[in-house]
């Protein structure tokens, strides 16, 4: 039996704030409605508390001295600034009384890129991560998330800019993930593949021109895998950053998997040599 302390990666659930606001058909309006903060004292105190904020939109051209100053705050607490028209910062506000700022707040704490190696460590496997470069469907991370905790990865890594973070929507696709992989947000992916090369990870990226077949590439070992954005695939930097790209077989018509199929596939290949090996 699985040591559950092991097992479990625990992290405080901040609180929600304000109240759902009516369909938009937006699925961003619904996303921010459940982990979003308004206002300039409500942001105010969930900085001053430590709360996790993703992202903070902010009114675009605003002159105004101590809503630069929260901005500042909330910078140099990890938030991404995001300038925003007025008008849609009116529409992304249940209440309609934003202050000029609107926070999206993280469904859960983040985690450390140590703390993913911890956990390897601390279950006595090889770290199997999953690097997200730049996706922007949460539904796509919520569904990987998912799949890297069945399969026993340790932890996901996401870029603090140009990707989805932990929303809500994430956090229930996740269906329950969320609350046992720890997930890293980091300010350059291609800097943490480096430090993970440091510390013995080999890096795979996935692409479909890749010379290295998916069946005859070794997962055994510490393994990063690389899924890259839903359109474009990986950046130029990061797929130069891999040690090796792989392929998945496609025997169909169709040219591509999506980036949370491609990822079940490569991780249950990973799981599928591990479990062979240790037998």
């Amino acid at each position: 039996m699985k040591n559950e302390k092991n097992e479990r990666f625990d992290r405080k659930k901040p609180g929600r704030s304000g109240e759902r606001p009516e369909r938009r058909g937006d699925e961003r309006a619904e996303e921010l409605s459940e982990g979003m903060i308004e206002g300039r004292n409500a942001l105010t105190e969930a900085l001053k508390s430590g709360r996790t904020i993703d992202k903070l939109y902010v009114a675009e051209g605003s002159t105004d001295r101590s809503l630069a100053r929260l901005a500042a705050l909330a910078k140099e607490a990890g938030a991404v600034i995001v300038p925003t028209d007025r008008r849609k910062l009116d529409l992304m506000s249940p209440t309609g009384a934003h202050q000029g700022v609107i926070a999206a707040v993280a469904a859960h704490e983040y985690a450390s890129v140590d703390e993913i190696l911890a956990l390897a460590t601390a279950r006595g496997e090889a770290p199997l991560i999953v690097i997200c470069d730049e996706l922007s469907d949460p539904h796509n991370l919520g569904a990987i998330m998912r799949t890297a905790e069945c399969a026993g990865a340790h932890g996901v890594i996401i870029p603090k800019r140009r990707s989805v973070g932990l929303t809500a929507v994430v956090a229930k696709t996740s269906a329950g993930a969320v609350e046992y992989l720890p997930v890293a947000r980091v300010p350059n992916i291609v800097n943490t593949i480096r430090e993970l090369k440091e510390k013995g990870v080999w890096v795979y990226g996935t692409a479909a021109d890749a010379d290295s077949e998916l069946c005859r590439t070794d997962l055994t070992g510490p393994a990063a895998i690389v899924i890259g954005n839903e359109g474009e695939g990986m950046s130029r930097l990061v797929r130069e950053s891999c040690d090796l790209l792989v392929s998945i077989p496609l025997k169909g018509r169709i040219s591509s998997l999506n980036a949370s199929a491609a990822a079940a596939v490569m991780l249950y290949e990973a799981l599928r040599q591990r479990e062979a090996k240790n037998r």
